[in-house]
This record gives structure tokens, sequence and C-alpha cells, in this order.
């Protein structure tokens, strides 16, 4: 399904009622996540979302690049997630035969870090995972200590490769850190918390990170 610039592709679950997940993807990890989730017994509706301009959707505001000298992350997060509650997950459900028993919102690296900021920005998930999240991204630790989620959060899990942080980017280093201060403040609120460290550094493994952590969220 095309709306706009996004492709949306929605694997119904084979029961009605179950949990819709939300997977904002960069590549195509979507589809081999799905088919993991289907190995592993897990009954969900995923809805893989392709086509985001993944440094300015994913993006919660303005912040220099460290990945490139001289270059910006435009901050497009809040519009990015009006167009994905109001239009595209809308959407995606009308193609279910019931309406989901939870919605879940997932995303790898930037991905992550949405996943993260539309759990305070909106009441439409109440579980995420930010998998190898871009959680050293400037001012978010303090955006989730200052704010509450807009929903009442059953389930927030996070997971980072164990050599993420083994970077003489100052930036990039501080994700370690910057991600167990970002779960504890969850665990403080009372939120069910995971934060799983994997073997390898922040490419390893995309989709099979992505569906251990959709398990983990929906157990």
């Amino acid at each position: 399904m095309k709306l706009g610039k996004y492709n949306v592709t929605v694997y119904p679950s084979a029961e009605a009622g179950r949990p819709a997940v939300y997977l904002n993807v960069f590549g195509k990890e979507g589809r081999a996540a799905h088919e993991l989730l289907q190995s592993a017994g897990c009954d969900c509706t995923l809805v893989v979302i392709g086509g985001p301009d993944w440094q300015r959707d994913m993006v919660p505001w303005d912040a220099p690049s460290p990945f490139f000298a001289g270059g910006t992350l435009t901050g497009g997060a809040e519009e990015y997630l009006h167009t994905l509650t109001e239009q595209i997950l809308p959407a995606a459900e009308e193609r279910l035969p019931a309406p989901p028993g939870l919605r879940a919102i997932t995303g790898y690296s930037l991905g992550g870090l949405f996943a993260l900021y539309a759990v305070f920005r909106s009441s439409a998930f109440s579980r995420f995972a930010s998998v190898s999240g871009s959680l050293w991204f400037p001012g978010i630790v303090r955006f989730a200590q200052e704010n509450l989620p807009k929903a009442e959060l059953a389930c927030a899990c996070f997971s980072l490769g164990e050599k993420e942080s083994h970077t003489r980017n100052r930036v990039l280093s501080a994700v370690e850190g910057n991600t167990e201060q970002i779960a504890d403040c969850f665990r403080a609120r009372g939120t069910k918390t995971y934060f799983v460290r994997n073997p390898g550094g922040h490419t390893c493994d995309c989709a099979a990170r992505t569906a251990a952590d959709i398990l983990r969220m929906l157990q």
C-alpha cells in the first residue's frame, strides 16, 4: 500500500484482535523480522513502514549530525508522527477484521529513537522497543526524564550491541550510558522495562534483534 511517499506493508495476524506492531524501516528488515516472528509462533499484526526520510522523520529536533562534519539532523518527527497516527495507522487497520488488542511501536537505530519519542507524544501506543536505538541523540535523556508518556505503558524494551559505545566519536559513545539512564527512568515509573545487550556492533543481525525485542515487549 502506498501512502504518499511511504510504502506500508501489513502482515495481518492469523487471529483477529491480536496486537499490532508498527515498525519503521530503513531497508528490508521488515519482511525478515516478520518471518522470524512467525517461526517463533508470535501471532501479531506487523505493519512495516518504508520510505521515511531517516534523518528527518525519525529525528525529534534539530541537532548536529555525528556522521559527517557540518551536517545537520533536521527535526521532523512530530510531523511524521502525525502522519503515522492520523493516516498510516487508520489505513493499515482498515485492512484488519477487528481492531487490534493493543498497539506497539518499534524501530532500529534512528527508528528506535523515534519509537521512544512517539510514546511521549502520542497515546496510540502502550508498548515500545528501541532496538539499537540512537539514544546518543543530544537532549534525549533530559527529554525522557522531564516528560511523561501519553498512555500508560505496559512495557519498554531497549537493546544495544555490546560494542556500540566503543567508538572514538564522543557523541556516539554516549549511547550505552544514555540508554541505561532512560531505561532507569521507565523502571522508576513502574513500567516493566528490559535492557538487553547483544553481541556485536550496531549493524549486526538487525532483523533478528528487532524480532527478539518485539517478542520481548509482547510477552
